[in-house]
């Protein structure tokens, strides 16, 4: 059975869905499903609700399957059993968003021309739902091919409950092949599809030094001071200026990147002036290209992202606190495990600092994909006849759990076919999707559907 896109019709289904899709992102994005703050599970149970009948009212069958964590929703576009079947990953869990930072609410969806306002338009939900809207024109038009969905609503936590939810459900989500849309381009000009992923190990560093805050006039120089110590403490770890990590034996297992690939990041149209200014940042540790990509696409990372205790209110209360913690994690490469970087970490912070207390959070590991192959080759050609550019093959500096499970359980073939921009501001403030990603992002799919009827 042969079916061909026709254009004009395509382009057609686009236009007229518009509203319906912005009504329907809207509603989603005005949920806030946040996963690691348990005050919003109910949102995140609304979260799954609203998926599951949005999957139901364009044809799908849907299902919401219960975890030991947050619920996972399912679906599928069923054509035939003698059909190739392609699984759809993307989460709708989100990560917190501070109102006082944001120009407009986060939680509820702003438009600004073509521009979609709000947190998880971009990241995952605003390329989920150009999947979606992707597979209910390709099913309606009996484009050969089985699309099953799975949304996860943990990812931003690492997906602690994914692993036991697709073993148990294993049979039900077999496939031919997986694609995941969470992933960012190098620019609004260059396509990229990932083949790479960072693992991600997470730590809290807790150090208590007394029973309770005391008055640095009569203790100070005498009391132990534990932000103090853990602000040594954490430079003994990492050089601050450098990134380079200083814990014995953290690059052991590094494996070392083939010059031909590292080339290919090079001319693959990667400008640091711009990877800066779409991020806000003021400055960065280098400013040459080859040791930029390096940085961000295959070597690993030492990262503080936060230490608490003490006085956090205006003005200074001199006081020595009694307590400290900081906020740890490591981007891990591939041959880096999870379990030995614990062990390292654990043994470094019972060297340097005794009495601190480590808690290892869930960790990741790291995944490397083909960049060659009938998969990758139905990417780029989806990528010209969506965009008319060309895509590179490039590694993604973050992580998603459920894609090394995913690899694991099923066996399949995974492609990264992202539609994020770096100004999108992934986790960030003011984060944003719009209009040409997503409709753009709609034809790219129907594309590789298409293409993936005719590879089997």
């Amino acid at each position: 059975m042969t079916v061909e896109v026709q254009q004009d019709r395509l382009t057609e289904y686009i236009s007229s869905i518009r509203p319906t899709y912005e009504a329907k992102l809207k509603e989603l994005v005005d949920l806030p499903s946040v996963s690691m703050d348990p005050e919003h599970n109910k949102d995140i149970r609304r979260t799954a609700e609203l998926a599951a009948a949005l999957l139901k009212s364009l044809g799908a069958t849907s299902e919401i399957i219960e975890t030991k964590g947050q619920p996972v929703v399912i679906g599928e576009f069923k054509v035939g059993p003698d059909y190739p079947t392609v699984l759809v990953y993307n989460h709708l869990d989100v990560q917190p968003a501070d109102i006082n930072e944001w120009k407009s609410p986060p939680f509820e969806m702003k438009l600004e021309g073509d521009k979609y306002l709000g947190r998880g338009t971009t990241d995952d939900k605003g390329p989920a739902l150009s999947v979606l809207y992707a597979a209910k024109y390709a099913f309606d038009q009996k484009i050969p091919v089985n699309i099953k969905f799975v949304w996860e609503l943990e990812e931003e936590i690492g997906s602690p409950s994914f692993y036991d939810f697709l073993k148990a459900n294993k049979d039900k989500l077999k496939t031919d092949s997986v694609v995941v849309s969470d992933t960012i381009w190098i620019s609004k000009d260059q396509p990229a599809v990932s083949f790479g992923l960072r693992g991600l190990q997470p730590f809290l560093v807790q150090l208590t030094t007394g029973a309770k805050d005391v008055h640095s006039g009569e203790t100070g120089g005498l009391a132990r001071n534990p932000i103090t110590e853990m602000a040594s403490f954490i430079a003994e770890c990492v050089d601050g200026k450098t990134g380079k990590v200083k814990i014995p034996g953290f690059y052991d297992k590094v494996r070392e990147v083939d010059i031909d690939e590292l080339e290919g990041y090079v001319k693959s149209g990667f400008d640091i002036e711009h990877f800066r200014t779409a991020r806000d940042l003021h400055s960065l540790r280098t400013k040459d290209v080859r040791d930029a990509v390096n940085r961000v696409w295959t070597q690993p990372t030492f990262e503080v992202h936060g230490i608490t205790g003490g006085y956090n209110g205006p003005g200074v209360k001199t006081i020595v606190p009694h307590k400290a913690e900081a906020k740890i994690s490591m981007r891990l490469v591939p041959d880096q495990e999870p379990e030995e970087i614990i062990k390292l970490f654990t043994a470094f912070v019972k060297e340097k600092l005794p009495d601190a207390v480590v808690e290892a959070k869930s960790g990741l590991k790291p995944y490397l994909g083909p960049r060659e192959g009938k998969f990758p080759d139905a990417a780029r050609k989806a990528f010209q006849l969506a965009f008319n550019k060309e895509a590179v093959f490039v590694r993604e500096g973050g992580s998603i759990g459920a894609v090394v499970t995913m690899q694991e359980l099923l066996g399949a073939p995974i492609m990264f076919l992202g539609l994020s921009l770096p100004e999108h501001g992934y986790h960030a403030i003011n984060e944003n999707f719009d209009w040409g990603q997503a409709s753009s992002g709609i034809k790219l799919f129907v594309h590789y559907f298409k293409l993936l009827s005719d590879i089997h």
